[in-house]
């Protein structure tokens, strides 16, 4: 099957303007994205999915492909629709413009879950939470999967919740999970959820998540060992420049 991997990068992000073009490492933070990406065993074939003009040059500048999109999607979803929409592929990535961390061999196994599961419409991952200020956390998404890798539910809200206390956080196996945010679709499914109606549950929670397996659609999940921290914010960058500086990041 073939893998085409969609990089939505948002020039006017609120938090952080200018985001993908941020550059104290000698590479723009996108272009740290972009060769994550492509050091994958799926990620070879790789598209920025532009809102500026200046993003899509910075892309091309290091010999990166971009797409130019809408400005005013709702959300990195309906951008990588739009870019879907043109394209002949069976699977779609989703990957955030920034997580410069991001391991290969995440993406990689994200990309295995839909071609072991015929079945399976998307795929997602997901990590152990060790501590309660995560647990409790409603900007920190958690995760409930079924025995044999199937999503069944997100939210803001610590679930599964501890009727007597808090869960043992070092428990083998874990007993909860925080969401990562980066999807695998089938091409189909992908234009699919972008032409429906947000769900009424999408809509509390504001997550999109939510509006795939409200439609009975089948969501394979798979934990890796931790999360790898995306730059939301100046100090969040700062920190990844500071990493990349002493090598221990690519």
């Amino acid at each position: 099957m073939s893998v085409v991997v969609v990089i939505p990068a948002r020039y006017a992000s609120t938090r952080l303007p200018a985001k993908p073009l941020l550059r104290e490492t000698g590479k723009y933070l996108i272009q740290h994205v972009f060769e994550q990406a492509q050091r994958s065993r799926y990620g070879r074939d790789c598209i920025v999915a532009v809102d500026d003009d200046r993003v899509k040059t910075a892309v091309e500048s290091f010999g990166g492909r971009a797409v130019s999109t809408r400005i005013d999607h709702a959300s990195g979803t309906d951008r990588i629709a739009e870019v879907a929409a043109g394209l002949d592929a069976d699977i779609i990535v989703n990957l955030q413009g920034d997580e410069p961390q991001f391991e290969p061999d995440a993406l990689d196994l994200l990309v295995q879950l839909l071609l072991d599961d015929p079945i399976a419409d998307m795929a997602t991952l997901m990590t152990p939470i060790r501590d309660v200020a995560t647990y409790r956390n409603p900007n920190a998404v958690k995760v409930v999967a079924d025995d044999v890798g199937r999503a069944l539910c997100f939210s803001r809200a610590p679930i599964p919740f501890g009727r007597d206390g808090d869960p043992d956080f070092h428990a083998d196996p874990p007993p909860v999970h925080l969401h990562l945010g980066v999807y695998a679709y089938r091409r189909n499914t992908l234009l699919k959820l972008a032409a429906m109606p947000p769900h009424p549950w999408e809509q509390l929670e504001k997550l999109e998540q939510l509006r795939f397996l409200a439609c009975g659609g089948v969501m394979r999940i798979a934990s890796v060992p931790q999360a790898h921290r995306g730059v939301d914010t100046a100090e969040d960058y700062a920190a990844f420049a500071a990493a990349f500086r002493a090598g221990r990041t690519a």
